[in-house]
């Protein structure tokens, strides 16, 4: 994968994750130009992606690539909203508060994910009609 150019911005996910998981098949839902792809943390293309853009190995919330620029914490998730369908790429507007502001809030509620939403045991398997969607 070191090799290989990424043609469409790539989501990392935590796929033990009940949230995150849900997360994502929301953003498949409303992503109608299916230009995203998505990977797993815990895959091997995500912890070859973690490795080729140095990413910190304990950043375990979403992580998104996009023209070669790595965006975490709510970062990625502002930018991962700019990929939506009207009126869910609208959440863009959050951009206007300082990330020294919306990453700690973002911090903390990754923090309790597991703990509010749950975890599998297992990563998330994608679905024959979303499978494309996920590098492997």
């Amino acid at each position: 994968m070191s090799e290989v150019e990424i043609k469409h911005p790539v989501v990392l996910f935590d796929g033990v994750c009940n949230y995150c998981n849900s997360m994502i098949n929301f953003t498949i839902k409303w992503n109608k130009k299916k230009n995203l792809r998505y990977a797993t943390l815990q895959s091997n293309i995500g912890k070859s992606l973690i490795s080729r853009y140095n990413i910190d190995s304990s950043i375990d919330s979403v992580i998104l690539i996009e023209q070669d620029k790595v965006y975490i914490y709510s970062s990625a998730a502002l930018k991962i909203a700019m990929h939506l369908q009207f009126p869910m790429n609208l959440f863009v507007v959050f951009y206007i508060i300082p990330s020294f502001i919306r990453n700690p809030i973002y911090k903390w509620f990754a923090a309790n994910r597991y703990r509010w939403f749950g975890k599998k045991e297992s990563c998330m398997i994608p679905s024959k009609e979303i499978k494309q969607l996920f590098l492997e």
